[in-house]
């Protein structure tokens, strides 16, 4: 059914577009028209091809890989919008990049998840709807409305019909045991926490499991998996232990090389995960199962729009 407010358009970057449709298919909208090129040497072109004076415009942009070409696609659309007189431009930013240096770790670091928040808001965003972000915090360095949408709902609905049996829900790390907590009260099953340390970036090392995992069936949660070293050797630590088999999910599946080869090697029977971000021909695996958030980004967009809650969607 067709949306009847001419005034709520939405439109897409080249980082998504196929969960850009889905989410306009959802919401009732056609996406809009607007053509993201580029001159010679390699400089974004943006050009939109319709109205968007007095509108509420979501622009859907993931900063995935190549993460630099499609930040720089949102923010000169989101100066487009801005200059094309949009009531207001909300973006949403599926899975939101640079989010791992959000403080300084070690002396002289940069914190690029506050300079990216920086420059959304110069461009001319007036609101963000974001999905899982990396670390909580990040919300604060902003200084116009930010939605933080999570994926768990989907996730857990997708464990809890395959009926599987002596469920233990395992953290990869410390920091995630928010994130496996929230999962196991959903499936109603204990948690474990792997205490690993992370010698250099993608690199991690296991060092102990705080739980018991023997004869259960294990799902580790994480909130992303890039070079898949984490969840390769979490998975072997388990099946050590005595795990009788384990799942892996997350919701951005950066999967950087070489995470498919890891993935296909590990002891990992099913990976699932989310369409925050595009999932290349490259990059496909049979054990990887992908779950679609448009229909939960769909409805934030039309509470956004409607002026209604967003948090009584994850209420219940």
């Amino acid at each position: 059914m067709a949306y009847q407010d001419a005034k709520l358009k939405i439109f897409s970057g080249n980082a998504n577009p196929l969960l850009a449709s889905e989410i306009a298919n959802a919401v009732g909208v056609e996406l809009g028209r607007c053509q993201i090129a580029h001159f010679r040497d390699g400089e974004v072109r943006v050009t939109l091809g319709e109205s968007v004076r007095g509108c509420n415009v979501f622009l859907i942009q993931p900063t995935s890989a190549p993460v630099n070409e499609h930040l720089m696609e949102l923010l000169i659309t989101i100066d487009a919008l801005k200059r094309a007189s949009a009531k207001s431009i909300n973006v949403v930013i599926p899975y939101y990049g640079y989010a791992r240096q959000d403080r300084k770790a070690r002396a002289r670091d940069p914190i690029t998840a506050k300079l990216v928040a920086d420059l959304i808001q110069t461009a001319g965003a007036s609101r963000l709807i974001c999905m899982d972000l990396h670390a909580g915090q990040i919300q604060g360095f902003f200084n116009i409305p930010l939605d933080h949408l999570v994926a768990m709902p989907i996730l857990s609905d997708y464990f809890l019909a395959k009926n599987l049996n002596d469920i233990v829900v395992v953290s990869p790390d410390l920091g995630g045991v928010t994130r496996a907590r929230r999962l196991s009260e959903r499936l109603g099953a204990p948690i474990a926490i792997i205490d690993k340390r992370r010698p250099a970036p993608n690199v991690a090392e296991v060092m102990n499991i705080i739980g018991d995992i023997a004869g259960k069936t294990a799902i580790l949660i994480d909130d992303m998996i890039d070079t898949a070293g984490t969840i390769a050797l979490a998975a072997e630590a388990l099946m050590e232990k005595g795990a009788k088999e384990v799942y892996a999910s997350c919701t951005h599946p950066v999967l950087s090389p070489p995470a498919i080869e890891r993935l296909e090697s590990a002891p990992i029977k099913e990976l699932v995960v989310t369409n925050t971000i595009m999932i290349p021909p490259g990059k496909h695996s049979e054990k990887i199962v992908v779950l679609s958030v448009a229909e939960i980004i769909a409805e934030s967009i039309l509470r956004v729009h409607e002026m209604r809650s967003i948090s009584e969607m994850f209420d219940t």
